[in-house]
């Protein structure tokens, strides 16, 4: 996203007067989404001098800062039962891949973790989570292909309550957001293990791809609605993505953003720091 900016501020350098519309435009197309952009527009014609790049730049820094919620806390263990994360999202954006990391990330800060594979949809989906929990030396529960995955984090629960894991993550099937049928299905997922712990799954994170612009807002609403979000996970936030995707999500629909991914490696995750985003982006 620092390159949007970045094309912004030359934009203003080779003009006199302000394009209001080109302006509007060009905050579209960095994915801050409608509200953001009316916002930081107003505030530019509110302002009673000639607007300069550095204006629009500290303007869009304000904004956003004000915007993003101050701290993202880690994630903490809970007495006497797990934490359990069900991971979601549409097919593509690096659900699998991101369950693999934050285990890693978890395991990395000192706590026990559990897999559950329960992506039963595709086989594929079972391996490639299986081959990430050898990789990262964690352990993980699966199970048949095509099994019923609201049964397979319902084991999961229990082997994680009787070992005592500190962490459970359900790693669930990609799912086009707007089918109705497989939305059901998540929620389906979440009563299952609310029958185990009522206040079971703890974390409902959805994983966006940064590259989708727009796309990735609806997504989330539809998420939403199905699974009450707790959070985000943006992934491709390595130069591919431009990032302003994590800035409607939390205007219009009140998800933060808890992870980034930053790339392919085991390690290229990490928890959302608010601050560095605006530092890195504008």
């Amino acid at each position: 996203m620092a390159g949007f900016f970045k094309k912004l501020a030359n934009v203003f350098t080779r003009k006199a007067d302000i394009d209001w519309d080109e302006l509007e435009e060009n905050l579209i197309a960095g994915d801050l989404g409608i509200r953001m952009t009316m916002q930081i527009v107003d505030r530019l014609q509110e302002m009673k001098r000639k607007i300069s790049s550095d204006d629009v730049i500290d303007v869009c820094r304000q904004e956003i800062s004000d915007l993003l919620p101050a701290e993202n806390l880690a994630l903490q263990p809970i007495v006497g039962r797990p934490v359990v994360i069900l991971v979601v999202g549409v097919n593509g954006t690096g659900k699998t891949t991101s369950s693999a990391k934050l285990a890693l990330h978890l395991k990395n800060q000192g706590h026990s973790v559990l897999l559950a594979a329960a992506d039963t949809f595709r086989a594929a989906a079972i391996e490639q989570l299986e081959r990430w929990a050898e990789r990262i030396g964690v352990p993980i529960l699966t199970a048949k292909y095509k099994s019923d995955p609201s049964a397979v984090c319902f084991d999961a629960y229990q082997e994680a309550a009787r070992e005592r894991i500190d962490f459970l993550i359900c790693d669930t099937a990609g799912r086009l957001h707007n089918k109705h049928n497989l939305m059901e299905e998540l929620k389906k997922i979440r009563r299952t293990l609310g029958k185990l712990d009522p206040d079971s799954p703890h974390e409902r994170l959805l994983v966006v791809d940064a590259t989708t612009g727009s796309n990735a807002t609806s997504q989330a609403k539809e998420f939403h609605a199905a699974a009450d979000l707790t959070g985000v996970i943006v992934t491709k936030l390595d130069g591919s993505g431009k990032g302003g995707v994590i800035v409607p999500i939390q205007s219009d629909l009140g998800i933060p953003t808890r992870y980034i991914g930053t790339g392919e490696e085991a390690d290229a995750f990490a928890r959302f720091d608010a601050k560095e985003f605006v530092e890195s982006i504008l």
